[in-house]
């Protein structure tokens, strides 16, 4: 086989889980993670990872080993996808990444800004004050300190506006400047084979739908309410629906208005994950979300 990895990268409900499991399939492979949602143990429903008996069929790798309480960042699951990449090939598997967040595939291919840690004084710091003044005060203050990473964050994004007003008080230099250093990539000097699900547009959203209404009736519910004291500068707090179905549960809304909301969120998260694959991922070959195609082009043009 000319390829040493195959990665699998798409929006929302897109469909990369069933490709990258028939590939596997007709392959011999081992699925590897690729999306920073479902690296939480606590969610599985709402993250939709893969069920217990595709598991027992195919080894998968970096699900639902963090816990939510967790800061993991993509630093991290660099080195943890590192690690997956040798115990597969220790089996004598292809291994398949597949998943649906950027910076992820972008550590794989190109590598990550070598970034030191952030003490924990610092941190702690930091959460104190965005606690405090809140995240579009903590962004003002981002601006006067690093003016170009606050440029390219949105004022209300606790996460990212965190995380650079942490570094920057950790290490005196913009975030940005660190970025532009990037590590070696994970799948440095591996031959692979990339593969971008495009799905139309009005078919991904039926299936956003359709998954997000079928997540809450398998106890998704559940597993939001169990969520609901997260503290919302974690990354896990960014889980997509959580808010509207704590909301549900707490009966501060109906289930259509929680559902109307989660999906309108998953909708719009899916446009921009869409955005900057099409910018960002030019080199990978682009299909409608069928995991017969998937199978179909890998033997036509890759096998």
């Amino acid at each position: 086989m000319p390829y040493d990895a195959v990665l699998i990268a798409g929006p929302t409900a897109s469909g990369k889980s069933a490709a990258a499991l028939a590939l596997a399939e007709r392959l011999g492979g081992a699925i590897i993670n690729g999306d920073s949602m479902q690296v939480y143990r606590e969610a599985p429903i709402l993250t939709a990872q893969p069920i217990a008996m595709d598991k027992r069929h195919v080894p998968h790798f970096l699900y639902g080993h963090v816990s939510v309480g967790d800061v993991y960042s993509v630093g991290r699951y660099a080195e943890d996808a590192a690690a997956a990449l040798g115990q597969v090939h220790a089996q004598g598997k292809l291994p398949i990444f597949v998943g649906g967040t950027g910076l992820y595939f972008m550590a794989l291919t190109d590598g990550l800004a070598q970034i030191p840690p952030t003490p924990p004084e610092v941190r702690q710091n930091a959460r104190a004050r965005l606690a405090e003044i809140g995240v579009a005060a903590l962004h003002a203050e981002l601006t006067a300190l690093d003016p170009r990473t606050a440029a390219a964050l949105r004022p209300s994004d606790p996460q990212r506006v965190l995380r650079a007003y942490e570094v920057f008080e950790a290490t005196g230099r913009s975030l940005l400047d660190w970025q532009q250093s990037p590590s070696e990539p994970v799948l440095k000097n591996l031959r692979l084979a990339k593969f971008l699900l495009d799905p139309p547009r009005e078919v991904l959203r039926a299936r956003i739908a359709a998954r997000f209404e079928a997540m809450v009736d398998a106890g998704g519910l559940a597993e939001a309410m169990a969520l609901k004291d997260l503290d919302p500068a974690l990354p896990a707090a960014k889980l997509l629906g959580l808010r509207a179905l704590i909301a549900l549960g707490e009966g501060q809304l109906s289930r259509t208005e929680a559902l109307t909301q989660a999906i309108t969120a998953t909708r719009q998260f899916a446009k921009r994950q869409a955005t900057w694959f099409r910018h960002r991922m030019p080199d990978y070959v682009r299909l409608c979300p069928d995991s017969r195609n998937i199978v179909s082009l890998f033997d036509k043009n890759f096998a």
